[in-house]
């Protein structure tokens, strides 16, 4: 069963290799609640992969964070551009809820997907030369 609002494997990231991708790119934005990596997604559809690490607390703790950032996606990834993979890493002692990952997503993920237009608009300049 897979509604309009799912959040199916395939909006994932899940290999070493995707991760290891993203954060080589070194293409981030950042606020308070949230930082963002990402880069390019070959398959045209955005996902995303959290890291969210031991300094956030127990496993409890660390789990909660997790749910509300797939939620946070969930609810908004109708709203954000195509074609992303994204890394998603809360901010230690934000204490941001599911409206502040919400709002953080949308902002920082237009930024970056600006970012990676200006970046490869830069980049298909320098291959006509």
């Amino acid at each position: 069963m897979t509604g309009e609002h799912s959040f199916p494997k395939s909006r994932r990231l899940r290999h070493a290799a995707d991760f290891a991708r993203v954060y080589a790119r070194k293409l981030r934005a950042g606020d308070d609640a949230l930082l963002i990596f990402a880069d390019a997604n070959p398959d045209g559809r955005t996902r995303i992969g959290l890291s969210v690490s031991k300094k956030h607390g127990n496993a409890v703790r660390r789990q909660r964070i997790k749910r509300l950032l797939r939620e946070a996606y969930r609810l908004q990834q109708h709203d954000l551009p195509e074609g992303l993979d994204l890394i998603l890493i809360p901010r230690v002692g934000s204490a941001a809820g599911l409206l502040d990952y919400q709002r953080s997503l949308r902002r920082l993920t237009r930024r970056v997907h600006k970012k990676l237009a200006e970046q490869r608009g830069r980049s298909s300049k320098q291959a006509a030369k």
